[in-house]
């Protein structure tokens, strides 16, 4: 059914009804996101692991000058991939290589740590950014040898190979929000490449609204042999890093929990997934990372960003921070034959169809609010949003792990649903597009909100 229809029937029937009568969830086809992951392809993505690999290691402390090795070589050459899509695009990528010099426990002598950025400017919402973003460095078991080969295939070539495919595809299209492809360096000594693009989109005023963070993202096979390729992880914080005391408070009382931006958007990318893909589907994971251990979208999410942490099903330990070398028949290190670049581009299309969805809707709504204390009936409220032709407000049980009910709302910033009792459910709302993209869905309050609160320290480090 076309927005137009379902707006001609929201307007005819402004006061909603209860669960058994609403519509279940309902999903607006949209050919040019079917159009973008036909266009991902594997090929491409195995020529560009192929090259990052033959740069020998992309060490974060490794060889800045060669042309031929290490990580000064390495991004130059992303650089000149992104160069080259811009060129074919007519100029619609700005390449940037913003850096910091840092010192650490990994960090010994001060080093200066580069991303490469291409930023493709939105037509109507610059200031409204979406990234997707990966890292380009490696390692081996030590992590402070920077001179031994540490092909970094998989950790993170794929991730970096997602980030360059996603730029070769979308950059022939135009959005209203801004496309960040971000390459970045220092993860494994300790994410600072994600402390500078926090940094840099702080100080250009960027308003994120997701970060998709590829980290280990192009393996099958399991340590123990198991293999899945249909299925992908999406790990989110269930409540915002920035959270002050007093809002602690308030989400313990009343719920959301579970609700952060960043936990919304990885309910949208799994609503995409089962709708746009075939044979790949959301694993949610409610944890910011895996157990103890951490990637870039840590430092955006400190920074007051909404992020998520993208990672194949299962992974391989053996290929993991690990000399390359074979103990007991076991082959150990991060090579190219530990990728199955089938699999990298079914969650590369994932990535894809997630920034362009994302960048084609409006902005997820502001100033959401739930009254309904001692009454049948809950009133859902929010700030008008640019852009919007209509709005979904949107419920489930508070044990549910995905929305379940809606009603489409036009002409209005405010709904009442009926005979729907506030203490019963979780409430959010998202706003459509003229021609029906829609936001992720915000929670209620702060807990929920898109909208960025400044850390008390921006200069942390973790």
């Amino acid at each position: 059914m076309r927005l137009a229809v379902l707006l001609a029937a929201a307007l005819a029937a402004p006061i909603l009804s209860a669960p058994a009568a609403a519509q279940s969830p309902t999903f607006e086809d949209h050919p040019l996101l079917h159009q973008l992951a036909a266009e991902v392809s594997p090929d491409a993505e195995r020529a560009t692991d192929t090259k990052l690999v033959g740069f020998g290691t992309r060490h974060t402390l490794s060889d800045t000058r060669s042309n031929t090795r290490g990580i000064g070589a390495a991004r130059r050459w992303v650089a000149a991939q992104f160069a080259e899509y811009a060129k074919a695009c007519g100029g619609c990528l700005t390449i940037e290589t913003p850096s910091e010099t840092f010192t650490g426990s990994r960090i010994p002598k001060p080093t200066e740590v580069v991303d490469v950025l291409a930023i493709q400017p939105g037509t109507s919402d610059p200031e409204r950014v979406v990234v997707i973003s990966g890292h380009l460095d490696s390692r081996v078991s030590d992590a402070m040898n920077a001179t031994s080969d540490a092909p970094g295939a998989n950790d993170d070539g794929s991730g970096t190979s997602a980030v360059i495919e996603a730029a070769r595809v979308l950059s022939k299209h135009r959005f209203p929000a801004t496309v960040v492809y971000a390459v970045l360096s220092g993860e494994e000594q300790g994410l600072y490449g994600g402390h500078v693009l926090a940094g840099y989109a702080a100080a250009h005023g960027w308003r994120v609204e997701a970060d998709l963070n590829n980290d280990i993202v192009g393996n099958t096979e399991g340590t123990t042999g198991l293999r899945d390729d249909t299925h992908v992880r999406v790990f989110s914080e269930g409540t915002r890093t920035t959270e002050t005391a007093a809002e602690a408070d308030k989400r313990r009382y009343n719920g959301g929990e579970v609700d952060s931006p960043s936990r919304n958007l990885a309910r949208f990318m799994d609503r995409l997934a089962d709708h746009y893909l075939t044979n790949l589907d959301v694993e949610m994971v409610y944890r910011t990372d895996r157990f103890g251990r951490g990637g870039d979208q840590v430092e955006m999410l400190k920074a007051g960003y909404p992020a998520v942490r993208v990672t194949e099903a299962i992974e391989n330990y053996h290929r993991q921070h690990q000399d390359l070398r074979v103990e007991n028949g076991v082959r150990y290190g991060d090579v190219l034959e530990g990728v199955d670049f089938r699999y990298l581009a079914q969650v590369t299309r994932l990535n894809v169809v997630t920034l362009a969805a994302l960048a084609a809707a409006p902005a997820p709504p502001t100033g959401v609010e739930i009254e309904g204390a001692v009454s049948s009936d809950t009133t859902v409220k929010w700030k008008p949003v640019a852009g919007a032709a209509a709005y979904r407000v949107w419920w489930r049980d508070t044990t549910n792990p995905q929305w379940r009910w809606n009603r489409l709302v036009a002409g209005a910033t405010e709904a009442v649903l009926k005979d729907i009792n506030i203490d019963d459910f979780f409430f959010g709302v998202a706003a459509i597009s003229p021609d029906g993209y829609e936001s992720p869905v915000v929670f209620p309050g702060r807990a929920g909100t898109f909208e960025r609160e400044p850390p008390a320290n921006p200069n942390a480090r973790p």
